[in-house]
This record gives C-alpha cells, structure tokens and sequence, in this order.
C-alpha cells in the first residue's frame, strides 16, 4: 500500500482568533488556504467550521490552534511550506502566536486512503517531544522516508528576488 505524508502543527494563541490583532492571520488563511489546495503533492486538509480549522482545538487546549494536512511525500510539503506565500505569512507568526516552548510540529507518513485525526497528531507530537524524531514522528530538520529510513534532505535555498 502506498504511504502519505501527514503534518500538523500547532500554535497559543496571543489574542482571540477573532481579536483585531488576529486580522492579519486570519485574513491570510483563505489564500494560503487555496495554495496549499493548488500545491503539487496536496492530498488533504482538516476544516472545521468554516473553509479553514481556526475552531478546531485539541483536547484540553482551548487557547491552541491546529493545521493539518496530508501530502504525498516530505518534498512536495517543504516546497509549500518554505518556497511559497506561506513563508512569509509564517515569517510573521511571533505577531500572532508566542514560543510555545515545546514541540509544536511533526511529521509522520500514514496510509494512503487514511484520514488523521487531531488526537492521532497529538499522541504523535507528544512522541517527538517525549523521544526525539524517529520513524513514527519527525520533524524537516531530521526526517525518514516512508520506509523508516532516515533521510539527508537538502537544505531549502530561498530566493532572495
């Protein structure tokens, strides 16, 4: 069976998600929303509520958003994730979102046809935080492909144009 490529990652919010100091975030969501759509490799994004996941919280962290996706392989979501619009959204996050002090993203591969779930993440992020990155939950920085093997991914050059 094919694998896929599942992602989440998390942030405290500063203020309300409806607060002034939010709009800019916020305002973003539909478009980098709709890019990561478009992206080569895209499989799946959590939604709640609304187009985007602003509502959904893990259990017991009212104060903490999520964002989850699935992508067919580590390349095709750092493509999007550093080589995009997202970036620059992203570069500005400290406005919006303090250090969270801890682990707040992970990557972990899934079957294909398999949809996550916001505790399955979790337990996944506690995993890294817990053990460090392993096959089950990794991070860029130091990933495995979807056999368990580790990888030397090369590091992303950003354009400086």
């Amino acid at each position: 069976m094919s694998r896929r490529l599942a992602q989440i990652n998390i942030a405290r919010l500063n203020h309300p998600i409806d607060a002034p100091e939010m709009a800019d975030f916020v305002g973003a969501l539909d478009n980098i929303n709709a890019l990561a759509e478009r992206s080569p490799g895209f499989v799946w994004r959590l939604v709640g509520d609304g187009d985007d996941a602003t509502d959904v919280r893990p259990e017991g962290l009212d104060d903490v958003i999520v964002n989850m996706s699935v992508w067919t392989g580590i390349e095709p979501l750092r493509r999007f994730v550093f080589q995009t619009a997202h970036a620059a959204v992203m570069a500005r996050r400290a406005k919006w979102f303090p250090n969270f002090g801890s682990a707040y993203a992970v990557l972990w591969w899934i079957d294909e046809g398999h949809t996550p779930t916001v505790g399955e993440a979790m337990e996944r992020l506690g995993q890294l935080e817990r053990f460090g990155p392993c096959a089950e939950a990794f991070t860029f920085e130091r990933a495995f492909d979807a056999d368990g093997k580790p990888l030397d991914l090369p590091e992303i050059v950003k354009d400086c144009a």
